[in-house]
């Protein structure tokens, strides 16, 4: 029976996602990001809203845009309901780190290709 991690598309996209260092450095501060929202929310009082949130937000730009647009075009306000905005945050903090290991591998590989030479040279 053959497992999931066998199928070599999927092992890429995991590899470029969770298991590449510059993805882990996005996820880290991801992570980070949370966890001071999560401080803020539940340790600290405020007057008004916190904006402790924007930062997560602004860490899964600009894909979370995508999801934004959607859920307005869907007929949301202000971004759509809680239980859309989590699962699109997630989606978005996942395809922003699976971009920033597909970015760093494109640039290794365009490294490794040595220096560019102009035709007929």
């Amino acid at each position: 029976m053959k497992r999931l991690t066998d199928h070599p598309r999927l092992n890429t996209l995991v590899r470029l996602t969770f298991r590449n260092p510059a993805s882990l450095v996005y996820l880290g501060l991801v992570l980070a990001a949370t966890l001071f929202v999560v401080a803020d929310s539940l340790f600290v009082a405020h007057e008004d809203a916190s904006f402790s949130g924007v930062w997560l937000f602004l860490l899964a730009a600009p894909t979370i845009f995508l999801f934004f647009l959607g859920s307005s075009l869907a007929g949301a306000e202000a971004g759509g309901p809680v239980w859309f905005l989590v699962p699109a945050l997630i989606v978005s903090i996942l395809v922003q780190s699976l971009a920033v290991g597909w970015f760093v591998r494109l640039v290794r590989r365009a490294g490794s290709a040595g220096p560019a030479r102009p035709q007929g040279a």
